[in-house]
């Protein structure tokens, strides 16, 4: 099964629309196929695939709305969940933000869909998984855990009042862990492309191997605030925490960091350091993400800091309409740019300082600071006189990417990430950074 073109999802979309008593209707679609191969001690463990359609129907009386969610495609299913978001919806409350439907909307052209990735098969992801088992079976102190997963996936929108959306995408992702068989060292790598010719494996596999053995054997350093060089996934994990925080109601209400003294907010004040520029643009070419939000609002170029000053916040059409602007959107992509070293040029760079690969179980401390803790993971070590001297043991930390983009020595090259804790669709640069606070050490690997 392939994903379903536009005309199949806009005829899909039209038939559910049709089949509508209520006074307004809107269908989202999500159309996927996927293939997957993963291992694990040093073995492949399973190989599967997934192909599915999705349908949301969600039904209006007025300000009353409900969803009815179902992957049977029949013409007496789908009747039937038309059926059933409208009687649920003549039982919901009224929504006091409710905001009418979208219509016609125009989308910028975003090129995503590869067809080599869309049809890519078994035997391509296991000779990929092969880069790092083919050196860790032969070792006799490593094991290998890795996920590819590969495939396409169509988005589409319609509703009663015109609206018709429909992006494709094609995706090819690889993430990869060894340790040491004596549980002391543990290296991390990944890499994400739409086009799975662009991705590297043999690359991906000697960095998770090389960080695995030099992470072996850590010593323990006196927690505190340290020059840290972070990794473009590390950088990630953090930066997009301010995205999430930009919402221009949060600050009007004066429950965001972006609050203004007095009242209002940041908009047009210099927050972080003058390097730092931050953007969504679904056509940037090293981002390809989805041109429209799950409302039909189309996306293009937004930039959210630039040189360090904060330019916009994100607005939901409701508090658009309410406080007189022009609704953002919800961005589907975030992106900082970078600079042109390399995280080894980074580090010759440094007298003495920590290279963090990648953070974990990040949980918030402070909205009103961006405050957050987590965990170093898969190879943390320390820098002394320009070159990596010794393995450490992993530090819990509180940071916020406020605080740590007020700090920056120097930015790195951007690259596209493998992923976070919140998704894809992110570019970030490594970063050199002063005073990031490291509060304790953790024993876990």
């Amino acid at each position: 099964m392939s994903v379903l073109t536009r005309e199949q999802m806009q005829a899909l979309g039209e038939k559910i629309v049709g089949l509508s008593r209520a006074e307004r209707i809107q269908v989202n679609l999500n159309s996927n196929d996927t293939g997957n191969t993963r291992f694990a001690a040093n073995q492949m463990s399973t190989s599967g695939s997934v192909s599915n359609t999705g349908v949301g129907i969600q039904s209006w009386y007025g300000a009353r709305h409900a969803v009815v969610t179902t992957n049977n495609l029949a013409d007496d299913a789908l009747e039937a969940a038309v059926r059933r978001s409208e009687q649920i919806a003549q039982l919901a409350p009224e929504d006091p933000e409710d905001m009418p439907l979208l219509g016609p909307q125009e989308y910028a052209t975003v090129n995503s869909y590869v067809e080599v990735t869309a049809n890519l098969d078994p035997a391509a992801r296991a000779r990929a998984a092969m880069t790092a088992l083919d050196v860790t079976r032969k070792s006799e102190d490593l094991e290998a855990a890795g996920f590819i997963v590969t495939g396409a996936v169509a988005t589409a929108i319609a509703n009663s009042a015109g609206l018709f959306a429909y992006h494709r995408n094609t995706f090819a992702n690889y993430t990869l862990t060894v340790r040491t068989r004596d549980g002391t060292g543990s290296g991390w790598a990944g890499a994400d492309d739409p086009d799975w010719t662009n991705l590297s494996f043999e690359q991906v596999s000697e960095r998770a191997i090389s960080k695995a053995r030099r992470s072996a054997n850590p010593r323990a350093i006196e927690p505190g605030r340290y020059t840290v060089i972070l990794e473009p996934q590390a950088v990630g994990d953090l930066v997009q925490l301010m995205l999430f925080a930009a919402q221009a109601r949060a600050a009007d209400e004066g429950r965001s960091p972006f609050v203004k003294e007095g009242g209002g907010n940041k908009i047009g004040e210099k927050i972080l350091d003058e390097r730092v520029t931050v953007i969504s643009d679904p056509t940037d070419p090293q981002l390809r993400a989805q041109p429209f939000d799950g409302e039909g609002m189309p996306l293009g170029r937004q930039v959210w800091i630039e040189d360090g000053v904060l330019q916009q916040l994100i607005y939901s059409r409701f508090w658009a309409q309410k406080q007189g602007k022009e609704p953002t959107g919800g961005p589907t992509s975030i992106k900082m740019a970078g600079g042109t070293a390399s995280v080894d040029e980074l580090v010759r760079g440094t007298e003495r300082g920590v290279l963090v690969t990648r953070l974990w179980y990040l949980r918030q401390v402070d909205p009103r600071t961006i405050l957050y803790t987590g965990l170093t993971r898969d190879g943390t070590f320390l820098i002394e006189n320009g070159e990596i001297s010794q393995p450490l043991m992993n530090f819990r930390f509180n940071e916020s990417p406020l605080f740590m983009l007020n700090n920056l020595e120097t930015l790195g090259r951007a690259e596209r990430l493998a992923g976070t804790e919140a998704g894809g669709n992110i570019v970030m640069p490594a970063l050199k950074v002063r005073d990031f606070n490291f509060t304790s050490l953790s024993e876990a690997v």
